[in-house]
Formats: structure tokens, C-alpha cells, sequence
């Protein structure tokens, strides 16, 4: 399996790793120690079985020259019955752009009817904790929404990882956007 994620500018991905210590130290939380070298970001999109040599050639291609889009998280949340917790950035033009256009462009690749990352199934977010415990979930909500004040930065690169392994989804290729 792999996932494309939009990775972000390196304030923004402190911002969010600081989180994770700070509710890793209060034992709140490991889900950022959980998978070796995981780092913040959106998922965009997922795929059960890929020719890497082609997609990668093919985000080279479409990615190229692509500008860095702004984001901002000012929304916490989490899913139903999930015990995830996660920032949500605010929606704009820019970031659903770059979600449908990636899956127009990518259409071929799409391999997963029922995916949650494929246009009108997508929300959008940056998992701070999950598979947490209702009583985890709630310290866990409580610390963040004290400790955060809106987090302003930007997506500057997308990067397709592979997620086949338990503990690792290291980066197969990466696009950094332009300035």
C-alpha cells in the first residue's frame, strides 16, 4: 500500500512534532513514535498496488513547478468512534485544488472504490494521536485545545511513502513545490 502526502514547511512541521512529544511525555499519547520516521502531513490519496517507477516519473511531471499552498489549522477534531485526534486546516480553494486535481490527473492509479482519500469522501487533517482510549481522547483533546493557537504555514512538498510495513512508511519519491 502507499499513501501521497503533502508535507509542510518546517515551522509548521515543528509546530505538530512538538505536539507529539509533549503528549508522548504526558503518556497521553505514542502514535508519533508508533511508525519509524513518521512525520506531520495530509494524506491526499491511497493506493493498494503501484508501478512506482511510472507514478513517480508521472508526480515528477504534474508537480513540476507547482507554488506552496498556504494552510492554516485552527480546528481540532476527531473521527467517529476512532479515537483519533487531529488538526483540521481551514478548506480553501487552493487545498481542494490540489486534492481533486491530483485524483483527475491521477485517475489511472486509483485502484480503491472506497477509499476516504478520493474527492467527495476526503477530510482533510494532520493526526496528532489515535487509537486512543475515550478517556485518552478526551485528555488528549483537552491538552490541545488549551495549548494551540491557530498554526499558519504552508504545504511546500508532496511525497508518496510506502505503507506496506507495520512500523515504517518511509518516502519512495518526493516534489518540492515552488516558492
Amino acid at each position: 500500500m502507499y499513501g501521497l502526502i503533502a508535507l509542510f514547511d518546517e515551522k509548521t512541521e515543528q509546530i505538530i512534532k512538538d505536539i507529539w512529544k509533549e503528549l508522548k511525555e504526558q503518556s497521553i499519547s505514542f502514535y508519533a513514535y508508533e511508525v519509524e520516521d513518521r512525520i506531520p502531513h495530509i494524506t491526499l490519496a491511497s493506493y493498494n498496488d503501484l508501478n512506482q517507477s511510472f507514478f513517480t516519473q508521472q508526480m515528477d511531471d504534474y508537480y513540476d513547478g507547482t507554488q506552496a499552498i498556504d494552510i492554516t489549522f485552527n480546528t481540532i477534531g476527531s473521527f467517529l468512534n476512532s479515537g483519533a485526534l487531529f488538526l483540521s486546516p481551514t478548506v480553501t480553494k487552493d487545498l481542494i485544488e490540489l486534492h481533486t486535481n491530483h485524483h483527475k490527473n491521477f485517475d489511472q492509479f486509483n485502484d480503491d472504490p472506497d477509499s476516504l482519500y478520493i474527492p467527495n469522501r476526503w477530510i482533510p487533517h494532520c493526526t496528532i494521536a489515535n487509537r486512543l482510549s475515550p478517556v485518552k481522547l478526551s485528555k488528549a483533546f483537552d491538552y490541545c485545545s488549551q495549548r494551540n493557537a491557530t498554526i499558519s504555514g504552508q504545504i511546500k512538498e508532496v511525497a508518496l511513502i510506502d505503507v506496506s510495513s507495520k512500523n515504517k512508511a518511509p518516502i519512495i519519491y518526493s516534489k518540492i513545490f515552488a516558492e
